[in-house]
């Protein structure tokens, strides 16, 4: 999940310039500690929350918020860590690089915060990861699915980690669902063109599809918030092809599904983990979903999860999205290593590294000390009659 590369590089430079004098003055002035020394002192340890809950990504941020509240709330409620609460603080970051630079740079400096849960998208947990470096500070990107947040040039980023599977993964099964499961042989590639994450996924799958023997035969594009997907739609009618993998978020998603049966085109759609949100199926209507599939975290009918979901929909009236999820998965990883020992920056760094087989809301997932990454399971979901259902599960490598 999200954004461009370089503008978010450009924006994290610029608000880190801007901000770094206010930051070491903040901090006290103290040369070299990091501010997770003093944050725990008392009777609670205070984490950082840096969503987007304002701007164009603030349904992603605010589910995410959502998850992760849910996750402390439990261990408060449980007597809290060692005698002492769970304390978050909110910051927004606007859907914004830059902004999240100015967020996370206010968790560390003004409200000493431990750790930081967040943002939502890809652009932004990488514009803080810098700030958040420099203060051994650790991050938790619940959702953001590029490579490049955990790793650069080739070096894993000491104090960046994510709670989600990374976008080669999904493109690999996804395309080696269409080769091998529905037996395709041609694809079109339907992409969202402002988004890194749409891109990133579809330069992937048509590689690996490819590489299984298939052939994609016609890319086209659009822009998020569009509301008109006919024309392009009309043309890949004409391709005839046995797939079409769009992946994308689930209210364009919803859309285009829907103006493609519209137009009579019956192919297999495929997507990933953007088509996860039951709003998809009021948008799309539930016969247009038929011959869907899509590639996620969990099945929201798998044992392991229930008590996430019961717990969710008990706390909010309403039922998870895969946002809300992963906020809560990254809550638990927090917590675990709060748990183990770790009330400062560094040895929270060192617990969150060694996670082995933890319970979280989407199942257990170990950390990949080397990338920082989850090893964790992904899901292939089929809807049918607007019934989402369980179509094959891949299990965690490693």
């Amino acid at each position: 999940m999200f954004f461009s590369k370089k503008k978010f590089k450009l924006a994290s430079m610029i608000a880190c310039g801007i901000l770094a004098s206010a930051l070491f003055t903040g901090c006290g002035g103290e040369q070299g500690s990091s501010g997770g020394e003093k944050k725990a002192a008392g009777d609670e340890i205070v984490i950082g929350s840096n969503f987007e809950l304002t701007g164009n990504v603030a349904q992603y941020g605010a589910n995410a918020n959502n998850g992760l509240k849910l996750a402390i709330k439990e261990i408060n409620d449980a007597g809290g860590v060692n005698g002492k609460k769970i304390k978050i603080v909110e910051a927004d970051a606007k859907s914004e690089a830059a902004e999240a630079v100015n967020a996370a740079t206010k968790l560390i400096s003004d409200e000493k915060v431990v750790a930081i849960i967040g943002p939502a998208v890809t652009a932004n947990v990488i514009a803080e990861s810098q700030v958040a470096t420099d203060n051994m500070v650790p991050v938790i990107g619940p959702a953001a699915t590029n490579p490049d947040v955990t790793v650069e040039n080739g070096q894993v980023k000491p104090y960046i980690f994510r709670a989600c599977f990374i976008d080669p993964q999904q493109s690999e099964v996804m395309a080696q669902f269409a080769a091998k499961d529905l037996n395709a042989k041609t694809a079109v590639l339907y992409l969202d063109s402002s988004s890194d994450y749409s891109k990133s996924l579809g330069k992937i799958f048509k590689e690996k599809f490819e590489a299984d023997g298939g052939k994609v035969v016609m890319e086209e594009a659009f822009l998020a918030k569009d509301q008109d997907f006919k024309a392009a739609l009309t043309k890949i009618q004409t391709a005839n092809a046995d797939v079409i993998f769009v992946p994308a978020y689930y209210e364009e998603v919803g859309k285009i599904v829907k103006q493609a049966r519209e137009l009579g085109i019956t192919a297999a759609i495929l997507g990933t983990d953007g088509w996860d949100d039951s709003k998809v199926i009021d948008i799309a209507g539930k016969d247009a979903l038929n011959n869907t599939y899509f590639c996620t975290h969990y099945f929201e009918g798998d044992a392991e999860v229930q008590n996430f979901i019961n717990a969710y929909k008990g706390e909010y009236k309403t039922d998870p999205n895969v946002f809300a999820a992963l906020g809560y998965d990254a809550g638990k990883m927090l917590v675990n290593a709060i748990e183990r020992g770790g009330e400062d920056g560094q040895k929270i760094r060192d617990n969150i590294e060694t996670i082995k087989d933890l319970q979280v809301g989407t199942g257990k997932i170990t950390m990949d000390a080397a990338t920082h990454n989850p090893i964790k399971g992904i899901v292939v979901i089929e809807t049918k009659d607007g019934v989402r259902s369980l179509r094959t599960k891949i299990a965690p490598e490693g």
